[in-house]
């Protein structure tokens, strides 16, 4: 297999040349809705195909890593319809997930769970 992809930012120019929808690239409701619908479908295909694996069907991890890259296509795009590029949005997970981690609350609930009760 030939890498083309050297970086998040060489990735996101692909997912610039081939997005094709409503209103691409000016986060309105019809391209946030567009991306956030497809970001649901395509992760329900990867679903489909571990459920099938449980029942088991033998796992192509080729397919299965394919529906993975339609998966990070859409999250690409709705990033970029929120205004980020994949390195914001993983930087903002990781200070999530680290933040939780240091306060006692990675396996809570909820949006805001790093905030205490005092903090609300």
């Amino acid at each position: 297999m030939t890498k083309t992809i050297q970086s998040f930012s060489s990735y996101e120019e692909i997912i610039k040349e081939t997005a094709l929808y409503p209103d691409v690239g000016q986060g309105t409701k019809s391209a946030l809705s567009y991306t956030a619908l497809g970001l649901c479908g395509e992760s329900g295909e990867y679903a489909e195909k571990i459920k099938k694996y449980l029942r088991g069907q033998e796992l192509d991890t080729v397919l299965a890593a394919k529906e993975l890259g339609d998966v990070l296509w859409y999250i690409t795009a709705a990033a970029h319809e929120l205004g980020y590029c994949l390195q914001d949005i993983a930087e903002l997970n990781a200070l999530k997930l680290l933040l939780r981690k240091n306060t006692g609350t990675i396996l809570g609930n909820g949006d805001t769970r790093e905030v205490s009760k005092e903090q609300s």
